[in-house]
């Protein structure tokens, strides 16, 4: 079905020359804010200047374009839209699988026939010009006909089979000007540039044709990273992921850096952790800020190209459970932090929780849309949370579309902790998933099960959204149950957005996680407090502990911020002998996958489907209520009332976001599935001939 190959054997047709946007540049200078609330918390502006784009080529929020999927989320706004209805309501019970591809090309089995890789394979393709770019199981880039999905090249391993073991990531990004054009890709600790047309490396770009990522300190940690490059006007911007194992107080920072398209040289860097006469120093006590790490992008950017802002969601700093050797807000960790494109320069930020100690990390890119809000017209970007809060802001000044409150939050007993004494609560849209490991929120099934999960709580702090963590002792509490869970609510599937109706539609899940801390070994290390079990934890008879759904799809108008439906994704533990003959309906499934959106379907998953053993799912919790732990069904549903239309069960569960596109006339539908019992691959639908 693939045809083994190698770089080199094909030539794309002929890249046509992308329209300049023309105009001059233009330099506004907007006046810093006053903000009504602390300004670690609250709008924080310098100078920023707004300039024309010299070229566009998957422009923000507006969806993918032309029958194409220009970069891993649709558009660099991460809408993951396409207008194409080619596929639709009407035809939609009529696809069929019109062909596969493996995770892992040939050719690479021809350098080592014992080669392994990934069995859970997260990669979406880039379809530009009628040609499919994707990284591969270990990370290595393959184009492909996007019609048959036959090998057109694949990359050469550095080193050959040396080089050939590695890790995969989300994907690629695709950058053209006029008739130059480039592929780039992150494996390892390194940034390729690749020639569209061969995948042989673009020799003067960096050394090579790659740039060495590895800038931090060696003593510190090795630079990973499984994200997708941003290109943006001429920089490519790249994060990357840190250990959540914090052994000390002491870190490097997930500091972003940005590169040049053409020679790979280093732009500029951002300090997630402000540095010496930086601003937000004064959020970190004692100097705090000069030896705290992490503060990664670990998840995915956007970025808006006629403004030249890049969105940055930046995640938690060392340690994510217990902050008192950093006290103070701690700017701009758990953020999302424009800047400029060019410089590196900050605009604005908004931090979505101060002074973190629930791991919960801004975790999905943010989303370009332009909405009609009372009849102002406004360029907004979007930030899904963890916690299951939809943060608007207008995307050019940062300012909240709609108002933000500071709440009080409960206090912490750990010793040396000093919690921020507010968080803050969008008033718009209201939360997409349950929030606190609250008596309201426990199963209600039976009396039995109610009262079990009472018993099984009891062991536990409990409490409304932000509870902080609280330390395990043999005699007392095993620590906080925490809702949502570490993974959300929102995750790194995201959302998407439909800039013609305005519709946002998230999938999010139900999982509670017990939030333990122990204190630190003075032997191992210097922080007071470390993290405990950091479990997921079960309920009464192998069910969850909370209400349904554990797996959902809300849809929200973002023009008026008001919820227009929400159903559960998937049927769930409904065949649980202690509900079973309850006729309860569908319960949700709590696999994290990723969405798709056209003129009038949405297209999504299950998840990943359960896996034990791998480590994915601890050994006393049920395969079917674990948070990542989906389910082989691919739906179709109306996006107008969340009505499935059309659903099919596959091999395995889903493992990439899907997308859409035309090739020579027809729309396919693409989507990965595999789990340790079925080799990872592509699956492509269409109408049948």
């Amino acid at each position: 079905m693939t045809k083994p190959s190698h770089a080199k054997l094909l030539t794309l047709p002929a890249i046509a020359a992308l329209l300049l946007a023309c105009g001059e540049q233009s330099a506004t200078t907007d006046s810093a804010k006053s903000p009504s609330v602390s300004p670690d918390s609250a709008l924080t502006q310098v100078n920023a200047t707004e300039q024309t784009a010299p070229g566009s080529f998957a422009s923000a929020g507006i969806g993918a374009q032309n029958g194409e999927w220009q970069a891993y989320g649709g558009d660099i706004g991460s809408t993951k839209y396409t207008s194409l209805d080619g596929i639709n309501l009407d035809n939609v019970g009529d696809l069929e699988v019109a062909w596969r591809r493996p995770a892992l090309d040939q050719y690479y089995f021809d350098i080592n026939p014992n080669q392994r890789y990934t069995n859970s394979w997260n990669a979406a393709p880039v379809i530009v010009d009628g040609v499919a770019y994707i990284t591969n199981g270990v990370g290595l880039v393959e184009a492909f006909n996007p019609g048959t999905g036959e090998t057109l090249w694949t990359q050469e391993p550095p080193g050959g089979a040396d080089g050939l073991p590695g890790a995969p990531t989300r994907g690629v990004a695709f950058w053209q000007e006029g008739e130059e054009a480039r592929v780039f890709v992150q494996r390892g600790t390194f940034l390729y540039a690749l020639d569209p047309a061969t995948g042989a490396a673009i020799s003067d770009f960096g050394v090579d044709g790659r740039v060495d990522l590895q800038l931090m300190p060696a003593e510190f940690e090795r630079f990973r990273w499984g994200g997708v490059p941003m290109v943006v006007r001429d920089v490519v911007v790249i994060g990357q992921a840190m250990s959540d194992n914090f052994s000390n107080k002491e870190a490097f920072r997930g500091d972003v850096h940005a590169f040049d398209v053409r020679t790979g040289a280093l732009r500029w860097t951002y300090h997630t952790i402000p540095q010496e006469g930086e601003f937000g120093t004064d959020t970190w006590q004692d100097r705090s800020w000069s030896y705290t790490g992490h503060a990664p992008v670990w998840a995915l950017f956007s970025a808006d190209e006629e403004l030249g802002l890049v969105y940055m969601p930046i995640s938690s700093s060392t340690n994510d459970m217990y902050g008192g050797h950093r006290i103070g807000d701690n700017l701009f960790s758990q953020s999302l932090v424009a800047v400029d494109a060019e410089t590196g320069e900050r605009v604005w930020h908004y931090q979505t929780v101060h002074h973190g100690l629930w791991d919960y990390d801004p975790p999905a890119a943010p989303i370009l849309m332009d909405l009609n809000v009372d009849g102002r017209e406004i360029k907004a970007v979007a930030q899904l949370t963890k916690q299951a809060f939809v943060f608007v802001f207008d995307r050019e000044t940062g300012e909240p579309v709609w108002d933000i409150e500071e709440r009080t939050v409960p206090e912490s007993d750990v010793p040396g902790e000093v919690i921020s004494p507010t968080q803050p609560f969008p008033s718009k849209p209201a939360p997409f998933d349950s929030q606190g490991s609250t008596q309201d929120n426990l199963i209600d099934f039976t009396p039995d099960l109610r009262a079990q999960a009472l018993e099984i709580v009891s062991n536990y702090v409990t409490g409304p959204l932000f509870t902080p963590p609280s330390i395990s002792t043999e005699n007392g509490t095993q620590g906080t149950i925490q809702l949502p869970g570490s993974q959300g609510g929102a995750d790194v599937q995201g959302a998407a957005f439909d800039p013609e109706t305005g519709m946002l539609y998230i999938p999010s899940i139900t999982s509670a996680f017990v939030a333990d801390l122990l204190p630190g070994d003075p032997e191992v290390t210097n922080l007071s407090y470390v993290k405990g079990s950091r479990r997921w934890i079960a309920g009464p008879q192998g069910l969850p502990l909370f209400k349904p759904p554990y797996g959902r799809i809300t849809a929200i108008n973002m023009n008026t911020g008001e919820h227009e439906w929400m159903v559960p994704n998937g049927w769930g533990p409904v065949d649980n002998p202690a509900i079973a003959d309850l006729n309860l309906g569908k319960l949700g499934v709590p696999g994290r996958p990723s969405p798709l959106l056209t003129k009038s379907l949405l297209f999504i998953g299950e998840g990943l489907t359960g896996q034990r053993p791998g480590g994915r799912i601890p050994p006393d919790m049920p395969v079917e209520i674990a948070t990542n732990s989906g389910g082989p069904w691919f739906r179709a549903y109306d996006k107008t009332n969340g009505e499935v239309v059309w659903e099919i069960e596959l091999e395995a569960g889903t493992s990439n976001p899907p997308i859409s596109y035309v090739y020579e006339g027809k729309q396919y539908l693409l989507v990965a599935i595999g789990d340790r019992n079925h080799s990872p691959e592509l699956l492509a639908f269409a109408q049948p001939d």
